[in-house]
């Protein structure tokens, strides 16, 4: 099987980005990283949520190119099934891909209010209605899914759903965002993952900000 190239944006701000890399990584398909700088006008669209798409990051294997964060994952799926993205079971299967599309489509005050910034520790952090909303129904989303498999994942075992709401879990630490003891536990599970504390060395080695994304008290 021929090594893989992923195009990703800043480690530091992107999220989607993240989501992309933590699947490839799930998956075991060897890889390589491109990088595009965030000075590129249409990945600075991306990070600033002024795009209405998100073309990063996006996985070239075997002669096709595959952008949008849950495409990625329905086709390493394809190429890599005993990795167990999705699950083999068909209910725990389609829990998997319902809650990874809400996910991807939804909690835009929640991204807005809370920008992903690994590099970020804000303790004092005012988080209003909306953005409190979308916290208040990924918990939700947490506890159902941890109570009804056991956890330590979403699904018990790690799959998709662990890498789309794993930028979530950064941003809940970065901003010191209080939650009840089950979902505490779950980003604590996340935190430790070896793939995620990979990616955070390495964007705390970013050299450069982006200043809109820096938030301001």
């Amino acid at each position: 099987m021929s090594e893989a190239i992923l195009t990703i944006s800043s480690k530091n701000y992107s999220s989607w980005s993240l989501r992309g890399w933590l699947t490839t990584k799930f998956s075991g398909l060897p890889f390589s990283e491109r990088t595009v700088s965030s000075d590129d006008p249409a990945t600075r669209a991306e990070l600033l949520l002024l795009s209405s798409s998100f073309l990063v990051p996006n996985l070239e294997h075997e002669g096709l190119k595959i952008w949008d964060t849950l495409s990625i994952g329905e086709y390493l799926h394809e190429v890599t099934p005993a990795a167990g993205l999705l699950p083999p079971d068909r209910e725990k299967r389609a829990r998997c891909r319902s809650i990874s599309g809400e996910m991807h489509s939804g909690f835009a005050p929640m991204r807005s209010a809370l920008p992903m910034n690994l590099k970020g520790d804000f303790p004092n952090f005012k988080v209003w209605a909306r953005a409190q909303a979308d916290i208040d129904r990924i918990t939700t989303i947490w506890r159902e899914h941890l109570d009804l498999y056991g956890g330590p994942y979403l699904l018990g075992e790690r799959s998709l759903a662990d890498a789309m709401y794993a930028p979530v879990v950064t941003r809940l630490r970065t901003y010191h965002v209080p939650l009840d003891p089950r979902s505490l536990a779950y980003c604590d599970t996340i935190m430790a993952m070896p793939e995620l504390q990979e990616w955070i060395d390495a964007a705390k080695a970013e050299p450069a900000d982006v200043e809109e994304l820096e938030v301001e008290f």
